[in-house]
């Protein structure tokens, strides 16, 4: 199974290998919106063809093959030949061209060979399981040279004849000794490619915070800038340890949602503006965007006994400070929030348990008892506690039962009295 294609490959029973593309399995799929659409204006020969995980590029269909979206084509490289899936055919092609920034008159194309042949699927799975041998290896060598770099991924190309290394450095980083090494002991001709921390945990993929596969592995190709403005406009708390991905960057799921609170608060006020009331200055703290409600109290560094404001309301009070008028309280009479009952609701089981608060209770220990400690068997036991050992027939007296038979009158004893000052 090719999996870090997308694609499966069997061997039919006359002994022909066959490939197929597994749309499940891929990543980064495009979907094709002008499909069965024509626009004349637009080249109809240009081929999108995607390899491993985000490398995607454009070829053109010289042979006027009929190519449709999943088939496995044998395409032009430098040197010999690279395998491919098809992933873009017809008019929309040049749109994504155009989209990521290429010119289709420009571009120089390559060319498409033809359609694979069994020969070539199975050389092309040689060259895939040579690829994380190749990594581990690779990793060894440049740390053995005391690189400051991290090879991240490799990919084989389909004829075995090039090896391309993805890393990640800080600085730069002089690699000629590592590449003559590599070259040596692969046997193929190596290419570096340095990519950013972010395009690494696109091709290494992973599952983020919310449970699901990484966007960058599944399906985003492009990486647009995330700024901490954009959590401040969402009013989320600068922190670096929630905000950030897996690849160490602000998440780019902070975009997704911000032109939805741009809009939402483009009729609030400036969170620094003050009030004046006659109570004295109130100081904005936080705001609930979508509710509408920015909250404010009277103490500038304290977030106690907030009050929470109505927008509509924080805008009547700024347009009557502005002419010179305090209001008389933060909540005119329409503003004010109806009381609520203090009262608790009181908890109902619907199954015949106790009390939710069953286990608040407090729990005495016995006096006398202790953890962890065994009480002293028989006479001995009853010595130790009580003096001397009871004798037959005689009722059993605990250190409290004088005391009770002096408060009702019933000690005749001096000998009794006598262990109750």
């Amino acid at each position: 199974m090719l999996y870090t294609r997308g694609c499966c490959y069997k061997r039919q029973p006359t002994g022909e290998a066959t490939c197929h593309q597994v749309e499940s399995c891929q990543k980064l799929s495009t979907f094709d919106w002008l499909s069965g659409m024509h626009n004349a204006a637009l080249p109809v020969d240009i081929v999108e063809v995607r390899f491993k995980n985000t490398r995607k590029a454009y070829f053109k269909n010289v042979n006027e093959l009929l190519l449709q979206k999943g088939d496995i084509v044998a395409v032009e490289s430098s040197p010999g030949h690279d395998i491919g899936i098809v992933s873009l055919t017809g008019d929309i092609v040049s749109l994504q061209m155009t989209r990521n920034g290429l010119s289709p008159e420009k571009y120089e194309y390559k060319k498409i060979y033809r359609k694979v042949k069994s020969s070539d699927v199975e050389k092309w799975s040689e060259a895939i399981a040579l690829e994380h041998n190749f990594m581990i290896r690779s990793r060894q060598l440049a740390a053995g040279l005391r690189l400051k770099m991290k090879i991240g991924d490799v990919e084989v190309q389909g004829d075995k004849t090039k090896a391309i290394f993805y890393y990640i450095a800080d600085e730069r980083v002089d690699f000629r000794e590592l590449i003559k090494i590599m070259a040596d002991e692969f046997h193929v001709r190596i290419e570096m490619r340095q990519i950013g921390v972010r395009q690494e945990a696109g091709r290494i993929g992973g599952i983020g915070t919310c449970g699901r596969e990484l966007c960058c592995a599944q399906w985003q190709c492009s990486f647009a800038s995330v700024s901490t403005s954009t959590a401040r406009y969402q009013d989320i708390a600068i922190n670096q340890q929630k905000l950030g991905g897996q690849c160490g960057k602000l998440k780019c799921c902070l975009n997704y949602e911000l032109s939805c609170y741009i809009d939402a608060q483009k009729d609030f006020p400036q969170s620094f503006d003050t009030l004046e009331v006659a109570e004295g200055t109130a100081f904005h703290h936080k705001t609930d965007i979508f509710k509408r409600i920015m909250w404010y109290n009277f103490e500038k560094t304290s977030v106690e006994n907030l009050v929470a404001v109505p927008v509509d309301r924080v805008k009547e009070i700024l347009a009557q400070n502005k002419k010179g008028v305090k209001s008389e309280s933060l909540l005119s009479d329409r503003h004010v929030p109806a009381v609520r009952s203090t009262e608790e609701p009181e908890f109902m089981s619907a199954v015949g348990e106790d009390s939710i608060t069953r286990f608040d209770k407090a729990h005495f220990r016995r006096h006398g008892k202790k953890q962890g400690k065994s009480r002293p068997q028989g006479d001995a036991g009853a010595k130790a506690k009580f003096g001397k050992p009871r004798a037959a027939g005689q009722p059993k007296q605990t250190p409290n039962s004088n005391a009770k038979q002096a408060k009702h009158g019933q000690v005749n004893s001096p000998q009794n009295t006598s262990k109750n000052p």
